[in-house]
């Protein structure tokens, strides 16, 4: 799994791409976002358009981001969920607790509306 890391005014942009599972690659996430918390990041936009596979401890890191960032007075917000990943945050109703978006400046444009 790589994960880039790109911000647009004061917001963070976590490209991820790859297979978001128990391991190495949730480290790497729990790190990223870490990283871009540390930098002063409240409003994170995670990219999951190249995120072809996400088990559930892949579901279980995103719930603990989300409750991590909010804690801390931020916001999380999903792009481009392929239908896979899309499919799982469905079932487990997730669809219900994160913002989702398919396009890029749609979702930048609802953090600086405050949603």
């Amino acid at each position: 799994m790589n994960i880039t890391l790109r911000t647009d005014r004061n917001v963070a942009i976590l490209d991820i791409s790859g297979r978001l599972v128990m391991g190495e690659a949730l480290y790497r996430f729990r790190n990223a976002v870490r990283d871009a918390l540390n930098e002063n990041y409240k409003h994170i936009l995670l990219n999951l358009e190249n995120v072809n596979y996400m088990d559930s401890s892949g579901v279980g890191e995103l719930v603990q981001c989300y409750t991590t960032i909010c804690t801390q007075g931020g916001s999380v917000k999903l792009l481009k969920a392929t239908q896979r990943v899309s499919n799982l945050l469905h079932m487990t109703k997730l669809l219900t607790v994160f913002e989702t978006f398919n396009t890029e400046p749609e979702a930048l444009a609802s953090f600086h509306r405050g949603h």
